[in-house]
């Protein structure tokens, strides 16, 4: 983008920021500094009396769809934002006019290299809907199945990257001029936007993202996932099952088709820890226009999930000591909790763990005033990682990403069923997600999972242990030498240098022994007591 345009896109965007009364960062850029008292004589617009969130929310729906994309995915950042704020900007919809049918099909027969009417038996020209991305056709396949397409926008890549440009350019003026800026990074805000956005122009990697939901949910009677037609996708192209449910917001039309809601948002809380816990691998999305509601059977009600561009997983580690924090949080074990943040990582190693104890408690204490089924995993999550914050965590983008979902799982469960109790169905599952991960049965699993590559490392592991314990002989026999030469003369080694590497490597290998339930089990066990004896034994 040349510096003209890029200027001339600059002076629109402060006039809609000004127009919505969000002028306090507009007047200290460096463009208007110099007339910054012409700001006094302004007329101070309508809008600029309704609550900020509301004010940031319009602006950018009046600055187009990418703008749009852009609040959806800063609204997941509950850890830099104000809690209101970001709750408005989560409520963004992208109302896009639908591009021309006609290209669309341009598109499909450009990617496939074929006439529509022979890769679909049928084709929609009308979209059933359109976003700023992509929109989606209605078709059916030549063998019978109803599918949807969906298509990239044309040129969306293009346009995408010169508002990118647009907003670096905002994001550099706010961290300079702006008081807030340094505090809420506005250039990393934009740049976690720009890798979100482009895993979601990648089609083929959202039909992946679908593909190992669906193995992950195979048969089950809570979640269904629709179909992907593999021979139908291509990197802008993404054609899956139609599916058809009651959307998850029309709370009426469930009612009134008789839906056991309580089961429904209970089955929601089990969903989302089976996925982030079970699976390792979450759908990170679901707002109310992403989920629907199959009830053929409305007293076992099921959730039926659409577009799956943005997935989360997380590291072992995170699993174990988030859900730790959430069993020690609700066992009001504030200690707890701080001490995980420090053997996590999440927190530096040098925090003193009863600083950190003294400002959860500070924070988390008040939370206990409602009862158990008031409270919000999510703002939990949320303020936790705001004390965190003050002890100078750096919140990793996957646990902002779970705590957004986390938010959005809450919400669609309480607006179904207002008395829903999150901690009632969260707990039993917890505890027996812990209790699973510190069996030593498990770990024992573990690593049989992993033999395969343990097998090639330990073939190495007799010529690492000689090279290692000639070094050690050799400088046992060269410190020997200086202080006692007779010892050396008469041929004797140094026992330190043979226990150092022997007595770990005689544990290793007993335990590898007996893990793999090889026969006969006593080898083992000597290669354990010796390699015991030698380990501990003094020097």
């Amino acid at each position: 983008m040349s510096g003209i345009r890029l200027m001339l896109r600059l002076l629109a965007i402060q006039r809609v920021l000004i127009k919505y009364g969000l002028d306090e960062f507009v007047w200290a850029t460096h463009l208007l500094r110099p007339v910054g008292w012409l700001r006094r004589m302004l007329p101070r617009s309508a809008s600029s009396n309704k609550p900020l969130g509301i004010r940031i929310r319009l602006a950018l729906e009046e600055l187009g769809p990418i703008f749009v994309k852009f609040g959806q995915a800063v609204s997941t950042r509950g850890d830099l934002l104000p809690l209101e704020v970001a709750l408005e900007l989560s409520k963004l919809q992208d109302q896009v006019p639908p591009f021309d049918s006609g290209i669309a099909v341009e598109l499909l027969e450009t990617a496939f290299g074929s006439r529509v009417d022979e890769i679909f038996a049928a084709f929609e020209r009308e979209p059933l809907a359109a976003a700023s991305v992509a929109q989606v056709h209605s078709a059916k396949l030549a063998t019978g199945e109803s599918v949807v397409v969906k298509i990239l926008r044309p040129g969306v890549r293009d346009a995408i990257d010169r508002d990118l440009e647009v907003l670096y350019a905002v994001a550099r003026l706010a961290e300079r001029y702006w008081d807030e800026g340094p505090r809420l990074k506005p250039v990393e805000v934009v740049g976690e936007f720009e890798k979100t956005l482009g895993r979601e122009l990648d089609l083929l990697r959202e039909a992946a993202n679908a593909a190992q939901l669906r193995r992950n949910f195979e048969g089950s009677e809570q979640l269904y996932v629709p179909e992907i037609y593999w021979d139908y996708c291509r990197s802008n192209v993404l054609t899956m099952e139609r599916v058809s449910g009651v959307p998850i917001s029309d709370i009426e039309t469930l009612k009134a088709r008789g839906t056991n809601i309580v089961r429904l948002a209970e089955n929601g809380v089990e969903i989302f820890f089976r996925q982030v816990f079970d699976h390792n691998f979450f759908h990170a999305d679901m707002h109310p226009g992403n989920i629907f509601v199959d009830i053929e059977d409305p007293d076992n009600p099921r959730y039926v999930a659409v577009d799956f561009g943005i997935v989360g997983s997380l590291s072992t580690r995170d699993q174990h000591y988030l859900a730790g924090n959430f069993l020690a949080f609700f066992k009001r074990d504030y200690r707890r909790v701080a001490k995980l943040h420090v053997d996590s990582g999440w927190v530096p190693a040098d925090t003193r763990v009863d600083e950190l104890e003294a400002a959860v408690r500070a924070v988390c204490e008040p939370i206990f005033n409602k009862p158990l089924k008031d409270i919000s995993f999510g703002l939990v999550l949320l303020r936790l990682f705001e004390t965190a914050r003050q002890f100078h965590m750096e919140v990793q983008p996957q646990l902002v990403l779970l705590q957004k979902t986390l938010l959005n799982i809450e919400g669609l469960g309480r607006q179904l069923y207002p008395e829903l109790d999150l901690w009632k169905t969260a707990k039993p599952f917890l505890e027996e997600w812990m209790r699973k991960r510190t069996n030593p049965i498990t770990h024992i699993e573990e690593l049989l999972k992993s033999w395969p590559e343990i097998s090639e490392d330990l073939l190495l592991l007799p010529e690492i242990a000689h090279r290692v314990l000639r070094r050690l002989v050799d400088e046992d026999a060269a410190n020997a030498k200086g202080s006692h030469g007779s010892a050396v003369r008469t041929g004797r080694r140094h026992p330190v240098a043979a226990t150092t590497v022997a007595g770990p490597t005689l544990l290793i290998a007993a335990v590898l022994w007996l893990g793999l339930d090889v026969a006969p089990a006593w080898p083992g066990w000597v290669a354990a007591v010796t390699g015991l004896v030698a380990t501990i034994w003094p020097r």
